[in-house]
């Protein structure tokens, strides 16, 4: 017996937006969160080519504002200069034109950043399991977090003292 109702033609339609029209309707950035290897970057250059809007990886904003990489930045003028740095930094790649934003892991956690990209932005957490970020993060030495002993011990610490501030996104994505 067939399906009747509103959904009786879900087989042959789609009832989401398609991108292009959901393009014409953002009003505001969308902004990638989550921890380092969860994917940002790369989740972030394909759905701005998608949406037809320029793409920002803050990173990469970091090391054509300063000269050096976010992770020298980090590494030479500590976490809280690098910290503040990057807020100030967020908060200009919020302004003007609507774009699709990749952070670094911390950025988000930092409260006046996160209150300021939830009131300005569509944030969007980026979630996968700890397993997976540390197979991603071990390709290449670039974190200064996980130069440790045992950075899959550190991912998992990371991951639970940032989940309640990701959690305070907007939208949650799990991948795998």
């Amino acid at each position: 017996m067939g399906m009747v109702g509103a959904f009786a033609d879900a087989e042959r339609r789609c009832i989401a937006l398609p991108v292009t029209d959901l393009a014409k309707r953002l009003d505001r950035p969308v902004v990638l969160v989550g921890l380092m290897g969860v994917g940002k970057s790369t989740v972030g250059r394909r759905l701005a080519r998608r949406l037809g809007v320029p793409f920002i990886d803050s990173d990469s904003a970091i090391e054509d504002a300063s000269g050096f990489s976010a992770a020298e930045v980090y590494e030479r003028f500590g976490e809280r200069d690098f910290r503040d740095g990057e807020r100030r930094l967020v908060a200009r790649l919020v302004e003007g034109e609507v774009r699709v934003i990749a952070t670094g892991g911390g950025a988000y956690i930092d409260s006046t950043t996160r209150e300021l990209l939830n009131e300005r932005a569509i944030t969007v957490w980026l979630d996968a399991p700890v397993g997976v970020l540390a197979e991603r993060t071990s390709r290449r030495n670039t974190r200064p977090l996980l130069r440790t002993a045992d950075p899959k011990g550190t991912l998992e610490r990371l991951s639970e003292e940032r989940r309640p501030s990701y959690q305070q996104a907007h939208i949650h994505v799990r991948s795998g």
